[in-house]
């Protein structure tokens, strides 16, 4: 685990998740774009000014910067529960809460898609910038905030850059939308046909659409079964009886009736292939038993996925993407240590001043009353810079409180402030020695 940084100003999370409330608890604690304003004002009412909100189907979070040992914590939980409507005591146990170093580990895995039910998924970066437009229209994300979060971008965008984590499909549909990209490469200009009302034809079509897919129209022998269907998709449906010309122009088949009896045979396809001239068409069979005939898998031009390949596709998927996880993980640590160091180090930027401006005071004085005598000049200087810190050693080395260890502690600080490298005397152990 990374070193805490000594700053008291340290990142807190409030949240719930899908690992740690139940999808109830998550959907009351949801937080609408149009209510985010009214969130802040709640936090606002109790103290808290500065705050990021994440809320999506997997997650709602409270992200801020604030002095350590406070009760910040207290007072998130409790916006929380009044936004939920619940009482403290049954939401408690329900929200996670992280601080300094979790946190910032925690902010980072979440960017970079590494805390998601699907490793790698690219939606939840573009959430994160989202929530923080919204709370910085809302005038509560301040330059700590601001700071944290460009961090968190910056180590996100080395995880998609660096490792294959967003690649490979994870589910069917994923499956589906790949295949059909290989094929044909940009979907836009595509036409899709679903035969049936079949839940999984549904939800590839569903896929396809949102990956740019425009063109998409349904068949049926029943119309009916496809009329809420089409209002989803926005689409058109097709006499069943067209079936034939239908297949002719499609580029891409979702065979969804799933009636026991092969919907489309080989030799309707071929037929609308021949028609087609020899123009690739990918055909996914979402039925059990399926709806193609076999016999279609074998024709040039024809390219036949059942369940059973998707499965497959999107299994080999989930484990290529896990293993790109460990190389994730490792650059997003790496950012972490990063942005602590920066903050332990913006911790000495006041004394540091302070440093600057009393050598730079005593150099004007020392060049003041040296006149242009350089040497005496920079004896002068050396003289008075030495004197407070002289005493001071003299002091602590000769205060009988101070133990042995702590003489050591004091004379390697100031050897690690100066650069010094001296040998160090043990004057007690040299006596003996003499004896």
């Amino acid at each position: 685990m990374v070193a805490t940084s000594i700053d008291t100003r340290e990142v807190l999370i409030v949240g719930a998740n899908h690992r740690s409330s139940s999808m109830g608890i998550r959907d009351r604690l949801f937080v609408e774009d149009a209510d985010i304003s009214g969130m802040h004002k709640k936090l606002q009412a109790r103290g808290i000014y500065q705050a990021l909100i994440l809320s999506t189907c997997d997650r709602t979070e409270v992200t801020v910067i604030h002095r350590s040992g406070d009760d910040t914590a207290t007072r998130i939980i409790e916006a929380l529960a009044e936004h939920a409507d619940m009482s403290i005591a049954e939401l408690a146990n329900q929200l996670y809460v992280l601080s300094n170093v979790d946190a910032v580990q925690h902010i980072f895995q979440v960017a970079a898609s590494l805390d998601s039910l699907v490793i790698g998924e690219p939606q939840v970066l573009g959430q994160v910038k989202a929530a923080h437009r919204l709370s910085r229209t809302c005038g509560a994300v301040g330059s700590d905030l601001e700071a944290l979060l460009q961090s968190t971008y910056e180590t996100a965008k080395r995880v998609r850059t660096e490792t294959n984590i967003g690649e490979g499909p994870v589910s069917l549909a994923a499956a589906t939308v790949q295949l059909a990209r290989d094929l044909h490469g940009d979907l836009q200009h595509c036409n899709a046909l679903v035969v049936g009302a079949g839940d999984m034809g549904s939800l590839i079509a569903i896929s396809l659409r949102d990956a740019g897919l425009q063109q998409i129209t349904l068949t049926h022998p029943t119309p009916i079964r496809v009329e809420g269907m089409a209002r989803d998709l926005n689409c058109h449906v097709a006499p069943f009886e067209q079936l034939a010309d239908q297949l002719i122009e499609a580029d891409i088949v979702l065979a969804a009736m799933g009636r026991r009896h092969h919907t489309m045979s080989a030799a309707l396809m071929a037929g609308a292939i021949d028609k087609r001239r020899h123009k690739p068409v990918l055909l996914i069979d979402t039925s059990l038993p399926g709806d193609i005939e076999p016999a279609v898998s074998r024709l040039d031009d024809a390219f036949v996925y059942d369940l059973n390949d998707l499965e497959h596709l999107a299994v080999t998927g989930r484990a290529d993407r896990q293993n790109e996880a460990e190389k994730a993980t490792a650059i997003v640590e790496m950012g972490v240590r990063r942005y602590m160091r920066h903050c332990a180090e913006q911790t000495a930027a006041p004394v540091l001043t302070l440093l600057h401006q009393h050598f730079e005071s005593e150099r004007q004085l020392a060049l003041k009353n040296a006149g242009q005598d350089a040497e005496k000049a920079t004896r002068l200087f050396m003289n008075r810079l030495l004197h407070m810190p002289s005493e001071v050693l003299r002091e602590s080395a000769a205060d009988e409180v101070v133990t042995l260890e702590g003489w050591r502690s004091v004379e390697t600080a100031v050897k690690r402030l100066f650069g010094l490298n001296i040998r160090v005397v043990d004057t007690a152990n040299q006596e003996e020695g003499e004896k």
